[in-house]
């Protein structure tokens, strides 16, 4: 008879996920409840922050907007040109034999600059010129006989030709010569040598450049609606970064008989005395041209404006009464039209008036409506023709 072997039955208990679940409820309640504290915390730290500045009346300057007279003007780049300029050279080909000049001399017209290898052409010209010389004896001799009914009309004909063949040989010597000798065309400055004692240059070769630098041209390109706003013998006003302290003055010469068809521009030309030579060839100018008469426009200093993306802004002054009953000076937003500028100074086209007061530093403290305390010790420029200085 078989024993059965009864084996004990293990029994598991099963978790307790409720308790888990009570858990993790109770932290994330906790987390969020201290969240919402943080949040609270923080905004009522900010506005505690915003009342404290709000509460201090921030400290401007102001300026009282004011008419001026303004003259409309055209600006352009310009380059300057010599009156008369040249790159001298010798017609012929030769090796340099003498040079009577320096770098950056002034010379006056038809100064003996630089003389090539003369070689055989002092004995050419005796040659030619002794043929010249037989030429015009035998001439008067031929004539003296045709007188005498010793020779025929034909002969005497011959020998004037002759002569005539002869002198004009002597002169093509003479101007071959004369070509080897560079001269001064006009009066002015010389740059710098570009030859030597010995060296053997080619016809056109540049020796050294001639400029006249006084009076000195500005050209120039103004759009074509310039036209009938300028005129020759208008005044202009020069500057170069050179000479950043100093306007050189000077008047339209001529203006270009035709627009250009490409760009609609019209070329001017301006001379301008320039007797210290201060202006040289080439140089990069500012020119500006009056055009038009004189506009009165409310002027203020630039440093009133807030240029923003959205339009240019600036703070009026104004007299209110606060919740007290006192007296207090309160600023406004104001949106302008703005002009042309001129040194530290800008036109108001729109948006304020003469009588206006507005504010000119302190502007990044301020919204609308904000009260504000004035203090004018020190204010920001206000010159229309402002000169840099070194400190």
């Amino acid at each position: 008879m078989n024993e059965t072997t009864t084996l004990p039955r293990i029994t598991r208990r099963r978790p307790r996920t409720w308790l888990r679940m009570s858990v993790m409820l109770l932290l994330v309640g906790l987390l969020a409840a201290g969240l919402i504290w943080f949040q609270q915390f923080k905004a009522g730290l900010i506005k505690q922050v915003v009342t404290t500045i709000r509460s201090q009346v921030p400290t401007v300057a102001t300026a009282k907007a004011s008419v001026q007279q303004w003259q409309p003007r055209q600006t352009a780049v310009g380059s300057a040109r010599a009156s008369n300029g040249a790159d001298l050279a010798a017609e012929i080909s030769g090796v340099v034999d003498q040079i009577d000049f320096d770098s950056g001399q002034t010379v006056a017209a038809g100064t003996v600059l630089v003389r090539l290898r003369p070689n055989d052409d002092e004995a050419k010209l005796a040659q030619l010129q002794a043929s010249a010389d037989l030429a015009a004896i035998t001439l008067q001799r031929d004539q003296r006989q045709l007188q005498a009914h010793g020779v025929a009309q034909a002969t005497v004909d011959s020998d004037a030709a002759n002569l005539k063949v002869a002198r004009a040989q002597v002169a093509a010597q003479q101007a071959v010569m004369a070509e080897k000798v560079v001269r001064a065309p006009f009066a002015g400055r010389l740059g710098v040598r570009q030859v030597d004692l010995g060296q053997y240059i080619a016809a056109g070769t540049t020796i050294v450049t001639l400029q006249q630098l006084d009076p000195m041209f500005v050209d120039f390109y103004l759009p074509q609606q310039a036209l009938g706003q300028i005129e020759a013998g208008q005044k202009v006003e020069v500057s170069a970064d050179a000479y950043p302290n100093r306007t050189f003055n000077g008047s339209i010469s001529s203006l270009n008989s035709k627009v250009d068809p490409s760009s609609r521009m019209l070329q001017v030309r301006a001379s301008v005395p320039n007797p210290d030579g201060a202006l040289l060839p080439g140089m990069y100018l500012s020119v500006s041209v009056d055009s038009g008469k004189p506009e009165s426009l409310v002027t203020i200093p630039s440093a009133a404006v807030a240029f923003n993306p959205y339009g240019s802004l600036v703070y009026v002054l104004h007299d209110e009464k606060d919740a007290q009953g006192g007296d207090q000076q309160t600023v406004r937003q104001q949106f302008v039209t703005t002009g042309e500028s001129r040194g530290d100074q800008i036109s108001i086209l729109k948006g304020i008036t003469g009588n206006d007061t507005v504010v000119t530093a302190g502007q990044l403290k301020l919204h609308n409506g904000s009260p504000v305390k004035i203090d004018n010790t020190v204010q920001p420029t206000d010159n229309p023709a402002p000169v840099p200085q070194d400190r």
